[in-house]
């Protein structure tokens, strides 16, 4: 990137026509090669992925189609009322005509009021209905507009005095009102408030905010376009928004910082635009090359929903890292000394030569007292980390949503009129040797509906729906006693699969295996616990190697990766304490305490071992800078926390309100990531990278240098600050790019 840097420097207006060009062809690429998410979990070789497989070669691919459900109850009251049956009919009509909708069955459209029963379209009472809506497309194929017809007819009956309504499914999900981008909006306001605060002028605070905003569209539209070539999940581009806002606005603040004290030192405009790119411009890439290794770390898990997301956030990374590198000293190079115009009045006095006397004095206090301030830190954030211990995975479902939203009453009406277990059943799709063996696939559903904790195991019927045309394939749905979140649901699906399935399929030739949207999640979950110990390994190994590259040193690396552990298992126990078991929950809009997403811990991972690298090599690189001048390791400490500690403070302070921001959306899964990486931030920078780390490195002493001559002669040189570089190019001395800011 230095070579295309210093042409943008020196060449403003090519750079920004090209920036434009480039923007132009994304946009058209996105037009016309622009895919659609996918939020399938289904892990090849699982027993829930192999139940798929059979059900769909036997069923055909219908079965991967939408489906809705609409749940209604009439206060108590039998569902037999004539003006109940007639609204239910017309509505049910007006469903059926939608172009996208394969059929829509209801109890009145039933034989008997038994097939009703049988067919789970109405409660053994009689007093909670259902009404199932098949789709001829899988959710992403299914016409908006088409979801919130049905959406506005659920609402249209909640017209019906002590008539009960909800609907589930995942085009309900996908049909309500856009949300607002105010969680969006909030975090750039505080952004630009502490920019404003930090550089004192209006253009300044504001130019981090465009370039930011410009990279993030970029990589959304990139990320639109991978959608073509891999699996995305539907709310990867949410991720990304997060990520991609948060180390934007990170890395054009560095950027600016730097320039600005290249202008302090007395540089000229062009001038100090060089020195910025050949510093900060640097440092900004390769941070985000760890950050874009950890997420790489992902696809040693070998799962496509996880590469996905790797995949969104990683171009959302580079995007945003491009502008600040490129398009942002252009602006500044144009602008000149109009870059920090509009300055507020603390701003208009020239700068003090004892600027930053207050963190090197914090820096000093450090070094005095290093062991309380080292022992005081590893203990909060181990003391943080203990709810780890508990941690429960799985899918949120809607009895999380807030009360009145359209799938928490289907979620709540289908628990109390066909019992918990019927928000997340078993799928037991059982393969026979030939279509005589129906008998012994007959006792199968016996022995599973008499195991322990299952509510109902539907009978293996000739000729029902549930047995495939060859007669060879048979569905067998079973409902457990507790919810689907429930530790006794796992231990039912383990019992199933362990004991009660072999013992009743052992000599018939029947080969069985469990699926359903529960089945899948644990099958998630556990898939993720076996790899996680080559994934953590593969991530902290990576960002060692790139670390110890750019430091020349073993301990620098190692003190980061191991401090990243902390931060990270400190984080995963607040969220855990908050979302998991319930503890002030309502505080952040959560209504029901749920199992942690099974892909939190290590996406939390990844993306936090990435950024707090960041910090790492912002922070650490000022010292590396003062040990090539000074080898006195304490000098180098508190010259490196002086010099780079307000802009780590304030970098950490616009992510930290950037990922919280994202708390207050309805999305669960966007709310818990916001939430654990606002803390993670939180806990890294200011209580790891500020203190810990200086106070450690301070105890360490020369040793945090050390490293063997034999790496010494093979590893490659590389310098964070390239000052030499930035010098040659600019014409000013090294030194004029260590001015301390604060």
């Amino acid at each position: 990137m230095g070579p295309v840097s210093r042409w943008a420097v020196r060449r403003p207006w090519q750079a920004i026509i090209a920036w434009l060009v480039m923007l132009v062809v994304i946009f058209g690429a996105v037009a016309t090669h622009g895919g659609k998410p996918d939020d399938s979990f289904v892990l090849k070789g699982t027993d829930s992925s192999k139940a798929a497989e059979l059900l769909e070669a036997s069923f055909g691919s219908a079965t991967n189609n939408a489906s809705v459900q609409i749940v209604y109850s009439l206060d108590g009251w039998f569902i037999t009322d004539p003006a109940l049956v007639a609204r239910i009919s017309e509505t049910t009509k007006r469903i059926e005509s939608l172009g996208s909708v394969a059929s829509v069955s209801s109890p009145y459209t039933a034989a008997s009021p038994l097939e009703a029963l049988a067919s789970g379209l109405v409660n053994i009472t009689g007093t909670v209905g259902k009404i199932n809506i098949a789709f001829k497309v899988p959710d992403t194929e299914v016409p908006k507009g088409d979801g919130q017809a049905i959406l506005a007819d659920v609402q249209g009956l909640t017209n019906v005095t002590g008539l009960i309504v909800g609907a589930s499914g995942t085009v309900i999900a996908n049909s309500g009102p856009a949300e607002p981008p105010i969680s969006e909006a909030v975090g750039i306001l505080v952004a630009l408030l502490v920019m404003f605060v930090m550089f004192g002028s209006a253009v300044a605070a504001g130019l981090p905010l465009m370039t930011a905003l410009i990279g993030l569209v970029a990589g959304l539209s990139l990320l639109t376009i991978a959608e073509s070539f891999t699996s995305m999940a539907s709310f990867a581009p949410n991720l990304a928004v997060m990520i991609g806002l948060g180390v934007g606005f990170d890395y054009s603040l560095f950027m600016l910082n730097r320039y600005r004290e290249a202008i302090l030192a007395g540089s000229e405009p062009t001038d100090a635009a060089l020195i910025a790119v050949g510093t900060a411009g640097r440092a900004i890439v390769f941070a985000a090359l760890t950050v874009v290794i950890a997420l790489c770390g992902l696809f040693a898990l070998g799962m496509s929903f996880l590469n996905g997301l790797a995949i969104g956030a990683g171009i959302t990374v580079v995007a945003v890292m491009v502008t600040a590198v490129t398009l942002l000293p252009a602006i500044v190079s144009l602008l000149g000394p109009r870059t920090f115009a509009w300055k507020a009045p603390w701003a208009r006095k020239p700068p003090s030569p004892g600027r930053g006397r207050r963190f090197r004095a914090y820096a000093s206090l450090v070094e005095r007292w290093r062991w309380v301030f080292a022992i005081c830190a590893l203990v909060l954030m181990v003391g943080l980390a203990i709810p780890v211990a508990s941690l429960r995975e799985g899918f949120p479902d809607a009895g999380g949503n807030p009360g009145g939203d359209p799938q928490r009453i289907a979620f709540d009406l289908t628990a109390a009129g066909f019992g918990p277990g019927a928000n997340g059943p078993f799928i037991v799709v059982a393969q026979l040797p030939n279509a005589q063996s129906l008998p012994q696939a007959q006792e199968l559903s016996k022995a599973i509906g008499a195991t322990p904790g299952v509510a109902l195991a539907s009978p293996v019927l000739a000729g029902s729906p549930a047995v495939s045309a060859d007669g060879k394939t048979v569905l067998i749905t079973v409902i457990p006693k507790s919810n689907p979140q429930s530790d006794a649901t796992t231990e039912l699906l383990d019992v199933l699969r362990g004991t009660t399935i072999p013992k009743a399929t052992a000599g018939t030739g029947i080969t069985a295996y469990v699926g359903g949207a529960t089945a899948v999640a644990e099958d998630f979950s556990s898939t993720l616990r076996q790899k996680l110990p080559l994934f953590l390994l593969v991530v902290v190994g990576l960002g060692f190697l790139v670390l110890m590259v750019l430091f020349r040193s073993l301990l620098i690396p190692l003190t980061a990766a191991l401090t990243a552990l902390l931060s990270y298992g400190a984080a995963l126990g607040v969220s855990i304490f908050i979302f998991q078991q319930g503890h002030f929950n309502s505080l952040f809009g959560v209504h029901e305490a749920a199992p942690i997403l099974p892909f939190l811990p290590v996406m939390l991972f990844a993306i936090l071992f990435g950024l707090s690298m960041d910090y790492q090599v912002f922070l650490v690189s000022r010292m590396q800078e003062e040990w090539g001048v000074d080898k006195d390791n304490r000098k180098v400490v508190r010259v490196g926390l002086g010099g780079s500690g307000l802009v780590v403070v304030a970098a950490a302070t616009i992510m930290f309100f950037v990922f919280m921001s994202f708390v207050f959306q309805s999305n669960a899964t966007i709310k818990l990531f916001g939430f654990s990486l606002a803390v993670a931030i939180a806990l890294d920078a200011f209580v790891i990278r500020l203190v810990f780390v200086p106070a450690l490195m301070t105890i360490l002493g020369r040793a945090n240098w050390y490293l063997p001559r034999v790496l010494n002669k093979i590893l490659p040189k590389v310098s964070v600050e390239g000052s030499s570089t930035a010098s040659a190019d600019a014409g000013t001395a090294p030194e004029e790019t260590h001015v301390p800011v604060g």
